[in-house]
């Protein structure tokens, strides 16, 4: 059996980061997996940044609350979830994506959850387990599934690699250049004749 693994911001939704940074005028914000590839370092700079600021979980579910898919995204997946098992592996959170989710009829996503003290200041964030796509896609491997990801950052990288395709979608000529083994795709139709070309292939 295949199974298609795909990341969700900068994929099938805006990154939810830049668009904060935009609606609130904070443009250190704009930082993301694109520019940083230290997750840790990227999520304690945007804690701090957003302490300084005095803004929290409740001002971020606001802005999330107001945007949707990107375009064409929920008829890219319902047609390939026609085809394929499809997994969303993110390194976004639970507390964020669940009403973007909701537009997208509810693919099962894996990513990781925030904490918040009573104010709803944010004070630390909490991975599922370290390297968990590349970790998800090893394990979907060892469940007999032959594996097609497809990503646009720095952070999904090694579930590209570790899948038996990788594909990338749209992403920034920096992971271009650094990652010259991995297809690149740059809209809808480009990635589902990719992924349907790497499933004849695996």
């Amino acid at each position: 059996m295949q199974l298609v693994c795909l990341d969700l911001e900068g994929v099938l939704v805006p990154e939810i980061w830049i668009e904060f940074a935009q609606r609130t005028g904070i443009s250190e914000l704009r930082r993301t997996t694109r520019d940083e590839p230290d997750y840790d370092k990227l999520m304690k700079y945007r804690i701090d940044l957003l302490a300084q600021h005095r803004l929290g979980l409740p001002d971020i579910q606001k802005v999330i609350a107001e945007m949707g898919p990107m375009a064409g995204a929920r008829a890219f997946l319902d047609d390939l979830r026609r085809q394929y098992q499809v997994i969303i592996l993110s390194d976004t959170f639970y507390e964020f994506a669940m009403p973007l989710m909701a537009q997208l009829a509810m693919p099962t996503l894996f990513c990781h959850k925030l904490e918040a003290d009573a104010n709803g200041t944010l004070v630390n964030y909490h991975l599922r387990m370290a390297d968990q796509k590349r970790e998800a896609v090893k394990r979907f491997k060892e469940l007999n599934f032959k594996v097609i990801a497809a990503g646009d950052s720095y952070n999904d990288t090694a579930m590209l690699a570790e899948a038996h395709a990788g594909i990338l979608f749209h992403p920034p000529e920096n992971v271009i250049r650094e990652f010259p083994q991995f297809p690149v795709t740059m809209n809808y139709a480009e990635l589902r004749a990719a992924i349907d070309q790497s499933s004849a292939l695996i």
